[in-house]
């Protein structure tokens, strides 16, 4: 029977996207990893490819289409022998309703998404016995491998057994997983509507900017972490002249090789660092538990055009300085062009929010669930300080806000957390020990 393919979901927040680009026509064959469109989520542009091979049927929601929810059919796959009159069969196919604009799709006119059809297993063929239901591919690599196909859970869709599915019964592994159930984040909490808002700025000139998947992934994970993580906060203030020293000693030993350490670079190796010397503060908010991390995966926020990217500088405790500067430039490039995959924004357990750069001293930095912690960096500000002998003296100060989920981590551990991170940063040279 002919296959209805799904608006995939490419990343864990995303509930919608935009078909940017198709990549084929109907009429066009394709095979398992043809890539067949080009996808909008609310943080990239990213490449969608084929599950099963067969001949694209129909094009369901046109390309350049907003707004298309995840699990929508955007297409139906023939497989060899159908025609384009079976396509009738692939229940939500031919809606109507699956290529209406994102701005009707709460309106009473526009019928709601059918339920998908039962796990096609369970359908009974002529013969009486269960039909099996298979990609053309994944049925050729059963047979030429002895695997009976009835003793698989398909992953595909509607439960259609793929090419790793058969893979992973040869090789003896546990079948895939099921796809996952989408995690999104709450709605925004109910506050007054458009319309009710825009009579209040009724005689005031405004430019109304619609929301794009990015800035309603920001809303919607903001107030989830406003709502849900019980924050506390916890600040320092941290001596620079040591680090700014050795920096520029750092620095000028690098410049042949092309290479200049930032601050942030030493704040980031810092605080993986401090991941590992408590590493119970290395944890991340799990639902019903906590998740201890063994690795040191640092998030660095990144301000982009309309929102912002926290790319992972994975297993930071274990690169060079110089290492991983280039990691974070390279990271930090892709992410104003929207050009990072998930698994470079996706994970670590603790992240860094610099604003220092711009001049603030101090500020409160949201955490990112399911961080358990976010570190806020404000600027170096030279200040009048107390030295060890009670003399007044000039320092640089760096003032940092900590701000801790109290579920995954109590006071005095974020405060010895913190008090780790202040070590290595007013210690510079023991970082490269």
């Amino acid at each position: 029977m002919p296959i209805n393919i799904l608006m995939p979901a490419l990343s864990p927040t995303m509930e919608e996207g935009t078909l940017a680009k198709w990549a084929v026509k109907e009429g066009d064959t394709v095979s398992s990893g043809d890539v067949i469109a080009e996808i909008e989520t609310d943080k990239a542009t990213m490449e969608f490819e084929a599950v099963d091979e067969g001949v694209i049927g129909k094009l369901v929601i046109p390309e350049g289409s907003q707004g298309v929810k995840v699990n929508d059919v955007i297409a139906v796959l023939l497989e060899d022998g159908e025609t384009e009159a079976d396509i009738s069969s692939a229940a939500p196919a031919a809606k109507p309703a699956q290529s209406a604009p994102a701005s009707q799709s709460a309106s009473a006119d526009v019928p709601a998404a059918p339920k998908p059809a039962p796990a096609p297993q369970s359908a009974p063929s002529s013969g009486g016995q269960a039909r099996v239901f298979a990609s053309p591919l994944a049925r050729r690599i059963a047979k030429d491998t002895g695997v009976d196909l009835s003793q698989i859970k398909g992953t595909g869709p509607h439960g259609r057994i793929v090419k790793a599915d058969v893979e992973g019964a040869k090789s003896n592994a546990a079948p895939a997983p099921a796809k996952a159930a989408q995690t999104t984040a709450p709605a925004a909490p109910a506050g007054p509507d458009t319309d009710t808002v825009r009579k209040m700025y009724a005689d005031r000139e405004f430019e109304e900017v619609t929301l794009d998947g990015m800035r309603k992934t920001i809303a919607s994970r903001l107030v989830e972490a406003k709502q849900t993580i019980p924050h506390f906060y916890l600040r320092r203030d941290i001596h620079l002249d040591a680090l700014l020293k050795f920096r520029s000693e750092l620095n000028a030993t690098l410049k042949e090789r092309g290479v200049k350490i930032s601050v942030n670079d030493f704040i980031i190796k810092a605080a993986a660092l401090a991941l590992q010397d408590v590493p119970d503060c290395n944890a991340v908010w799990a639902g019903d538990r906590i998740l201890k991390l063994k690795a040191s995966d640092v998030a660095v926020a990144v301000a982009i055009e309309g929102g912002l990217f926290t790319p992972v500088i994975r297993d930071a405790e274990i690169k060079t300085l110089s290492r991983i500067s280039t990691e974070m430039k390279d990271l930090a490039g892709r992410a104003r062009e929207r050009k990072l995959a998930p698994h470079e924004y996706q994970g670590g357990s603790f992240a860094v929010s610099n604003l220092g750069m711009m001049g603030i001293e101090n500020f409160d930095a949201v955490i990112n669930p399911p961080h358990g912690s976010i570190l806020a960096v404000g600027a170096g500000m030279k200040k009048p300080v107390v030295g060890p002998d009670g003399d007044i003296q000039v320092a640089t100060v760096m003032s940092v806000t900590l701000s801790v989920d109290h579920r995954t981590i109590d006071g005095a551990l974020g405060a010895e957390f913190l008090a780790a991170i202040k070590g290595h940063l007013e210690n510079p040279v023991a970082m490269l020990a």
